[in-house]
């Protein structure tokens, strides 16, 4: 068994800031799990493109309110503290925060940590 403490990844290099958003990584590829766990913060008044073609991915909004908007059919989908929504689909979408949240993402396949956005906001898959 594993556990982890968001505490001890606070300031660590599994702690990153994207400018728009700050993502605490818990569990990652390395864990062997089959999935990785965030701890995440999306700032209030930012608009964030995102795009994630390689990988499913699950959000739990915990703290905070914003939306999601879905680029294919431009629906406004309202994200609040007890919301969850899968982009099942690899649904390009626009993630705006009205005030922080704070969301719990589960990425399938599991990141390493080491990915960065692309331009189109596509995450690689990095094998370990």
């Amino acid at each position: 068994m594993k556990t982890v403490k968001l505490e001890d990844i606070i300031g660590t290099d599994q702690e990153i800031d994207g400018g728009n958003w700050v993502s605490r990584r818990l569990l990652l590829a390395k864990d062997g799990m089959g999935y990785s766990v965030h701890d995440t913060i999306i700032k209030a008044g930012t608009e964030t493109h995102i795009w994630y073609q390689n990988h499913l991915e699950a959000v739990y909004c915990i703290e905070g309110e914003g939306e999601v908007v879905t680029l294919k059919d431009n629906k406004v989908h309202e994200i609040k503290a007890g919301t969850i929504y899968a982009l099942d689909e690899h649904d390009e979408h626009l993630l705006r925060g009205k005030t922080d949240m704070r969301m719990v993402c589960v990425f399938n396949p599991p990141i390493t940590g080491r990915e960065v956005h692309d331009e189109n906001g596509v995450y690689p898959v990095i094998k370990e």
